[in-house]
């Protein structure tokens, strides 16, 4: 005879690592070209959790394959706007010969989840999916309507995902005006100042860099190798390949950095100036180069192609280049690119869309504040910039304000930013757990 107690509800934090693992057993593996596996396995397992607690989500798909999944939940204040709680379900590839697990197996070791998309970002997934579950088991409703939704293709800027839903269901999100995403919430241990106490502070993400995938396309003349070639569009792409990456972008500090530098400064007691950031970088550990990464417009070249044999120089050479852009940059980083490659290279843009800057003070950053403290009290909270972007980019289309809140309490030693599309991706269990309450007390608030 069973134990369990059939009148029982689990708690999000009683399912939360379940669903993270199960989740990462799919491979939903997005190479950018459409080759992969497809989300549509992981989708149907989401439609299979909110069907099986009486919800009925949509499924809608941009491709075969390629598929989101919303759902509306009623709140008890119809005339409040809305919230939209979103993930996505796309991961990026993991060569399996190269991790010291199965990368789709997640492995419990060492109290930790081992697996593509442990912490980008299945366990966000599995936090918003533990907690849909129980409000619908319970009848609870949180304060206002809730869009939940889990995207395709984030990890390809979104368009066959968020950019699709948005684009072809803008009424799914009706009288939505804010929204929370992932790579924010996360914690950092600092030392107080006076006494070298560790302080926890959790890093809210209010801001977020513009992104441009561009392609470099240099144009010369064929030729024999044995032939000399001035105009080799092998040599021109070198060429602009090198002007690019010696240029030396200058530092802009945004609100939210300054206000991040603000606050640890006021923890530890170091200073900072704009000429010398370094003693605050030094006390924020592995969040360390996501904060570097947006004290400036970036640009990183990462793929090359070019001729056919070896005795033959081509026609043309291209390289791939990913540029990202502080709020109010995107014209000036397009035009320093098109100047420092040259005249004989074409600026071919692959992708590109919007930085985003939200307020670091309202009623949704107050919630947030609260249940993080409620869950983790004496802990601090502070505002930055995330260097990367988040289907909020897309959200932002329809006048909907993002923010970057997945929380997870973190062991000071975990190289948490090491994690994002790294080999060995893994997250505390504990802190899934502690994320999974933590939403739970947020969603009861907001």
């Amino acid at each position: 005879m069973s134990d369990i107690d059939p009148t029982h509800v689990p708690s999000p934090q009683d399912e939360v690592v379940q669903i993270c693992r199960e989740l990462i057993r799919i491979d939903s593996s997005n190479y950018g070209d459409g080759s992969g596996p497809g989300e549509r396995a992981a989708a149907e397992y989401v439609m299979g959790l909110l069907t099986e607690v009486g919800l009925d989500p949509q499924l809608t798909e941009s491709d075969p394959g390629r598929a989101s999944v919303v759902v509306r939940t009623e709140g008890r204040d119809p005339s409040r706007p809305g919230l939209v709680l979103h993930g996505h379900l796309d991961v990026v590839p993991a060569q399996a010969a190269d991790w010291s697990v199965d990368p789709f197996a997640a492995e419990v070791r060492d109290g930790l989840i081992w697996g593509r998309g442990a912490v980008d970002m299945k366990d966000m997934d599995a936090m918003l999916l533990a907690n849909l579950r129980h409000l619908a088991r319970t009848g609870q409703k949180p304060p206002r309507d809730i869009v939940w939704a889990f995207f395709a293709d984030e990890e390809a800027g979104g368009v066959k995902g968020a950019g699709h839903v948005v684009a072809q269901h803008p009424e799914w999100f009706e009288g939505c005006t804010e929204a929370i995403s992932e790579v924010g919430g996360f914690s950092i241990t600092l030392e107080e100042e006076g006494t070298g106490a560790p302080i926890r502070a959790y890093l809210l993400q209010t801001a977020e860099k513009g992104i441009a995938w561009l392609r470099l396309h240099a144009h010369g003349r064929a030729g024999h190798g044995s032939v000399p070639n001035p105009e080799n569009a092998v040599v021109r792409l070198a060429e602009a390949i090198a002007r690019i990456d010696a240029h030396e972008w200058p530092r802009s500090y945004v609100a939210s950095v300054r206000e991040l530098f603000d606050g640890v400064s006021g923890i530890t007691g170091r200073p900072w100036a704009e000429d010398d950031v370094s003693p605050v970088l030094e006390c924020l550990g592995g969040a360390r180069r996501f904060v570097e990464g947006t004290l400036q417009d970036t640009s990183n070249f990462t793929m090359l192609t070019s001729g056919y044999k070896h005795n033959v120089i081509p026609q043309t050479a291209t390289a791939a280049l990913d540029c990202r852009f502080l709020p109010g940059h995107e014209e000036e980083l397009m035009d320093t690119v098109r100047e420092l490659a040259g005249e004989h290279v074409e600026v071919e843009i692959v992708h590109k869309d919007v930085a985003l800057e939200a307020p670091s003070e309202g009623e949704l950053v107050e919630s947030m504040k609260r249940a993080l403290l409620k869950e983790d009290p004496g802990a601090r909270v502070l505002p930055y910039c995330l260097s990367g972007g988040t289907d909020n980019k897309h959200l932002s289309r329809l006048g909907i304000t993002g923010y970057g809140f997945a929380p997870l309490q973190l062991p000071p030693e975990l190289d948490f930013v090491g994690m994002f599309h790294g080999v060995d991706e893994r997250v505390p269990v504990d802190a899934v757990e502690f994320g999974a309450r933590v939403l739970q007390r947020l969603i009861e608030d907001c």
